[in-house]
């Protein structure tokens, strides 16, 4: 379920890669068997190289396999990709996943009450994380809705994610360009390969 274990996924799916994946629960207790030294994921092994950080690994595969460009050649593209990238990491997982999708979705889906004090929290927080996002996608050079790069794949788990929640849906739906980027992301076949669905749904 993990939205960074998608994102690698994500690229993985659009390089029209097999992989196998070995599931690992982070927040066992006690902690399971993992290859990251800190106890997170994903970790990727090819061959005898193996990495562990999602944006690194995301570098990696769209740079050691072939396929369509998913990293911007002009200074400006690649930088506004790095941007999205670390907005991403940097604010958004908290808010849009850990609050408003946890407490909405994920924990009802496991039988937790919604937490509505959470959600309102995440929501407040999320604002201008969207805004900064849709100000970057209206500007065209990532998250264009055309032309995917990491910054589209990077991010889409989460808005996947908070997208769930219907007035998360709805906060999303308030800004036209990141709607738009969106509205074109759920189309395509990556992301529909590597939806995990909800635990009672398994």
């Amino acid at each position: 379920y993990s939205v960074y274990v998608r994102a690698a996924r994500l690229v993985l799916e659009e390089r029209g890669l097999t992989y196998d994946m070995n599931e690992v629960n982070p927040f066992a207790d006690p902690p399971e068997a993992n290859p990251h030294p800190m106890n997170r994921i994903p970790v990727l092994d090819h061959g005898t190289f193996r990495l562990h950080e999602t944006a690194a690994i995301l570098t990696y595969i769209a740079r050691a396999f072939p396929g369509p460009a998913l990293i911007p050649e002009d200074p400006k593209g690649l930088a506004r990709m790095i941007q999205v990238q670390g907005i991403t990491d940097a604010y958004a997982y908290w808010p849009l996943v850990r609050e408003v999708y946890s407490a909405a979705v994920f924990g009802p889906a496991l039988g937790h009450p919604s937490d509505e004090t959470r959600i309102s929290h995440g929501l407040a927080a999320a604002a201008p994380i969207l805004s900064m996002l849709d100000t970057i996608a209206a500007e065209g050079l990532v998250l264009s809705g055309d032309r995917v790069t990491l910054a589209d794949l990077h991010l889409a788990p989460m808005i996947s994610a908070f997208t769930a929640a219907p007035r998360g849906y709805r906060a999303l739906a308030g800004h036209p360009a990141l709607h738009r980027w969106w509205q074109c992301m759920v189309r395509r076949d990556s992301l529909a390969a590597t939806e995990a669905g909800l635990p009672a749904q398994l």
